[in-house]
């Protein structure tokens, strides 16, 4: 186990180097005069200047791309261009709300997609597993925002039951962090409770009909034992794949979640960026999207190991 992770840790440096040389490149490459690109129209040579010292592109490319790997390597991902802060606290003061709703969707989806997935497959063929399904499909079918701004109109305007909008911190207390995040958790989870709970049903299907899940029930097993002993443990491998895949497309997906719900989170950062054409921080977010990716689809292979001794590396 340990030789096989630390192959993967080696395998992932030249997919994350090749990532950082076509992030690089992203500006580099553009047609034109990339500080004018950045700048916009009504700028002056003076800012034009300040722009190219600041990325460096007064340098050869050769010199630019190893100057920026090495500060790349010690953390500084550079200085927003916008607002003069290092990229490296703009994002340490944006993840944690996207962290935070990241956690409660995947949570809340884990919590009633699983079960609604292992309930449609024993009930497989009667009006149980018609409505799980149904759901699944409505889940696929309606967009996020509205289902987020139908969330606000019902439980915040009408009701009142929540706020509307914003973001507390956990570390302020539960209470007004659970307020805050509830209803875009619930908006975001949507999609995902339909994903993993077809994916739990399809392989709760296949897994019913094997022959160790029939000798499990002569034996005088319960349903609940059978079901959940038996039958979900072997069937996890796909559920997992789905639920990391998830994850990883949740931290890098919440922005229209983040907009709709007013969430200062690294979403609505990275909107902010590409509107105001600052590419050091899109760099930035590129990068640390495609680490996470990587870093979870190593957690995911090991993961497999736990679920399905059978699996050897």
């Amino acid at each position: 186990m340990l030789g096989y992770l630390l192959r993967r840790i080696l395998a992932a440096i030249p997919v994350m180097g090749v990532v950082a040389l076509v992030v690089f490149l992203l500006l580099r490459l553009t047609p034109g005069d990339p500080a004018a690109i950045i700048a916009g129209d009504l700028v002056t040579p003076e800012q034009l200047e300040r722009i190219r010292t600041t990325l460096g592109l007064n340098e050869p490319l050769y010199t630019q791309f190893f100057t920026w790997i090495g500060r790349l390597l010690q953390g500084d991902f550079g200085v927003s261009l916008i607002s003069g802060v290092p990229v490296i606290k703009m994002i340490g003061q944006r993840i944690e709300p996207t962290i935070s709703l990241a956690l409660s969707t995947i949570t809340m989806a884990i919590l009633i997609a699983v079960p609604l997935g292992v309930i449609a497959a024993w009930k497989h063929g009667t009006w149980v597993d018609r409505v799980v399904m149904s759901i699944s499909v409505l889940g696929f079918s309606v967009p996020v925002f509205v289902v987020g701004y139908v969330l606000i109109q019902i439980f915040a305007i009408d009701l009142r039951l929540v706020p509307v909008q914003g973001f507390r911190s956990i570390w302020g207390g539960f209470g007004p962090f659970f307020e805050r995040a509830i209803l875009p958790a619930t908006a975001l989870s949507f999609i995902y409770i339909a994903l993993i709970a077809r994916i739990t049903r399809a392989s709760m299907l296949e897994v019913l009909g094997e022959d160790y899940v029939r000798t499990a029930r002569a034996k005088g097993i319960g349903e609940a034992g059978v079901l959940l002993r038996h039958a979900l443990r072997n069937a996890a491998v796909p559920v997992i794949t789905v639920i990391g895949t998830g994850f990883a497309l949740l931290i890098s997906g919440v922005v229209v979640t983040e907009s709709v719900f007013n969430i200062p989170g690294i979403g609505r950062l990275t909107v902010d960026a590409v509107l105001a054409r600052d590419y050091p921080v899109i760099q930035a977010m590129i990068l640390l999207t495609s680490g996470l990716y990587v870093a979870i689809n190593l957690l995911i292979d090991l993961a497999y190991t736990l679920l399905d001794p059978r699996i050897r590396y």
